[in-house]
């Protein structure tokens, strides 16, 4: 394989409403069989074990059943067949799931393989974008950097929105490609029509991209300005078409016969968009939110969810995620585009990499900068724009590698490359110790030979051309295969190997994923889970001490528990915050919380508004029991322990405050309604922030959550089931 461009296309622009530019030279034999090999490994490969992340998380998956078993949750994505309250996103993501689930019964392969697909056809299209452009060689690079990279792993085989939205922006981005080669209007309105969907997967996270492509076409494209600026607006148009719709119906809908918004605290699905989900997003005001907004604090400029800056994207939490090969791609696209300075406006190879390369620096400024919510999974979204700058740009060098200022290009990206992965990997000293050894110097001595890749023969440049990739892609192969190892399930999860990725900064910083209090759960997932190699706790009395016993958690900087937490005994200790939450055998100690409960106890923690709830089988004959008298069997506080109950039994389930316990729906007023007419028939305690009695840090006795707690606590019968607390809401006390 060489990385030749077997099919560059001429600098000169083409001549607009032409075809496809003549000249091009048919692929190589090899081309189609070595894609179809690089789809099926990349589907196998993320199939691995895939059952292991069990319904992965469970407050999408939820939904996901909900979509199967009624057209209407289906439509708005409610969180139960009864439509309660909806996810804290638009639905598009939910849709494949649902549908899935709807033929094939709700299983974890039914609501992960789809995601999957979604990870096989974004390599598909990076590799159709880099191809037409620099080769089949070039794009099977770029199809490879993508499959391998951690966080690709790890989100194209969970129910995040994640999957599909990488896979819209891909396609965005492919379309654009295309019409910057003959500038024809249809490739914009379909690329403004992906970004319309891609706005239904995650709201404004799609329009990141906006600015990079508007500009690349309307300086790059191969047509009269006025038509640029026609076509801009035609696709414009169709982006508030593909992705309004959805959000006119909802909101013309009557709010008395949909389910509420969750995620917003006026039932507004635009509140949701501009606030939570939008600009709260940027500056931290994100009202209703994990520790109840606020605005950034905490070291950094991060606040609760980690240090802000350039250099975000390449620290402990996120570095092994996504910034392999970043470096080299910095270097390799700035390198082109000093090369073809001089190239004409409508060069469409320069133009291609513009439109990768811009919405990669586009969307990594925005997430290196963003105060509010974020999360290491994120930064999928950078994946495929990384692995085109590296295929496109690696292409142009090495056809120029004679040129002296290309071999310096080249092997200064191997070189980056190289000992870049070395303190990658040196971060986690105990993995693989010998592989970031051998990653440098391989790196450094393909680095050497790129110097005079001009001046070698055919198999000896293709040789070093080898040697650099390999070495290049060895750490995130390591990661990748790591993460395809492991089951992942929670709100929260990480590639890579267990303890590879710390949450730098904040105070009391130092725990696996982000959260508020300095930038992570006290305790977190590694020091809470120190029992992670053992995942009944056992192990040394710093990492959980004797059998059954979960892992101490470690003091942090907010009132959320820590602690690990086995599934047959008590679990650590929390940080700062009231013990809570049960705890599950898990082989990452990723698990929260004190005492281990069925259904989190009275206690809660984060373990409910996280990870959910483990449900035992009497609690789950219980709510069975004359289901079918009743809207909902059960309410609970947050949409992480209703959705276990409701996965558990299948049946609707209300989720009291959404995500986070903090929505005002239902009031205490309409929750009256319900029980008096019947329609909900246990209350079950525990769940949401500060144990379901509050809606902000620490628990305040003043949200809708609070309220409803407190009047069934007053008025009803306490039923207890193993160590689960219940309410029957059709067994009063006294009565109110």
């Amino acid at each position: 394989m060489t990385l030749q461009d077997h099919r560059t296309l001429p600098t000169s622009a083409a001549p607009p409403n032409a075809g496809p530019p003549e000249g091009r030279p048919a692929d190589p034999r090899w081309a189609r069989p070595a894609l179809l090999g690089l789809l099926l490994v990349t589907g196998l490969l993320y199939l691995y074990n895939l059952s292991a992340s069990g319904y992965a998380n469970s407050f999408y998956s939820a939904a996901v059943q909900a979509g199967s078993q009624s057209w209407k949750a289906f439509f708005f994505g409610s969180l139960d067949a009864a439509n309660a309250i909806t996810v804290d996103k638009p639905p598009a993501a939910l849709w494949p799931m649902a549908l899935s689930v709807k033929i094939f019964g709700l299983s974890s392969w039914a609501i992960l393989v789809p995601e999957v697909l979604m990870g096989v056809g974004t390599v598909a299209v990076v590799y159709a974008a880099v191809r037409r452009r620099s080769g089949p060689g070039a794009g099977l690079t770029a199809g490879a950097v993508l499959a391998l990279t951690p966080v690709a792993a790890l989100m194209f085989r969970f129910n995040n929105p994640d999957a599909l939205l990488a896979l819209l922006l891909s396609v965005a981005c492919y379309l654009v490609v295309r019409a910057l080669e003959d500038g024809r209007t249809r490739w914009l309105v379909w690329a403004g029509v992906a970004i319309g969907f891609a706005f239904l997967t995650k709201t404004l996270q799609a329009f990141l991209i906006l600015p990079a492509l508007a500009l690349v076409y309307g300086v790059c494209a191969p047509v009269r300005l006025r038509k640029r600026l026609a076509q801009l607006a035609l696709a414009t148009a169709a982006i508030v078409v593909s992705g309004g719709w959805w959000v006119a119906v909802v909101e013309l809908w009557p709010a008395s016969s949909r389910p509420y918004i969750g995620g917003s605290q006026n039932n507004s699905f635009l509140e949701l968009t501009f606030g939570y989900n939008g600009l709260g997003r940027l500056n931290g005001e994100e009202t209703g939110s994990v520790g109840g907004g606020g605005g950034p604090g905490g070291g950094g400029g991060g606040g609760r969810w980690g240090d802000t800056g350039w250099d975000r994207m390449f620290n402990d939490s996120i570095g092994g995620q996504i910034s392999w090969l970043l470096p080299a791609a910095l270097i390799l696209l700035a390198m082109v585009l000093v090369l073809t300075r001089k190239a004409r406006r409508t060069d469409p190879t320069r133009g291609a990499l513009l439109v990768w390369g811009g919405s990669l620096l586009m969307t990594a400024a925005v997430f290196s900068f963003m105060a509010g919510i974020f999360h290491e999974y994120y930064t999928v979204a950078l994946a495929p724009y990384l692995a085109a700058v590296i295929g496109m740009a690696t292409a142009v060098l090495w056809q120029r590698r004679h040129e002296t200022l290309a071999a310096l290009g080249l092997a200064a990206a191997a070189t980056a490359t190289a000992a870049w992965g070395y303190v990658l990997l040196d971060r986690t000293p105990d993995y693989l110790p010998w592989l970031k050894w051998l990653v440098l110097i391989g790196g450094l001595a393909a680095a050497l030979g790129l110097l005079f890749a001009g001046r070698l023969g055919r198999r000896a440049a293709l040789a070093v051309a080898g040697l650099g990739l390999a070495a290049g892609l060895a750490a995130p192969t390591a990661y990748t295969l790591s993460t395809v190892q492991e089951g992942k399930s929670g709100s929260i999860v990480t590639a890579g190997p267990t303890g590879a990725s710390l949450m730098g900064g904040g105070p009391g910083g130092g725990g696996r994923g982000g959260g508020p209090g300095g930038g992570a759960f006290p305790g977190g997932r590694t020091q809470g889970g120190q029992g992670q190699q053992n995942g009944d706790g056992n192990g040394a009395p710093r990492d959980g001490g004797t059998d059954g016993t979960g892992g101490t958690g470690g003091t942090g900087g907010g009132g959320f528990p820590g602690g690990g937490a086995g599934q047959d005994g008590p679990g650590g200790s929390g940080g700062q915050g009231s013990p809570g939450g049960q705890g599950s055998r898990s082989n990452q100690g990723t698990q929260r919380g004190g005492p281990a409960r069925e259904g989190g106890g009275r206690a809660g923690g984060t373990g409910g508004l996280l990870d959910g709830a483990r449900v035992g089988s009497e609690a789950r004959e219980l709510l069975e029991t004359d289901a079918d008298d009743y809207t909902w069997v059960a309410a609970t506080i947050g949409a992480q322990n209703a959705a276990s109950y409701q996965l558990a039994t299948g049946e609707p389930v209300m989720a009291i405050g959404g995500f986070n316990g903090t929505d005002p729906s239902p009031t205490l007023a309409r929750f009256k309604e319900y029980v008096a007419e019947g329609k909900i028939h246990y209350f079950v305690a525990g769940g949401g922030m500060g144990g379901g009695r509050g809606d902000g840090p620490g628990g305040s006795d003043s949200g809708t959550s609070a309220q409803i707690t407190s009047w069934v606590e007053a008025n009803f019968t306490e039923v207890t089931v193993g160590s689960a607390t219940f309410y029957d809401l059709t067994r009063p006390t006294d009565g109110d």
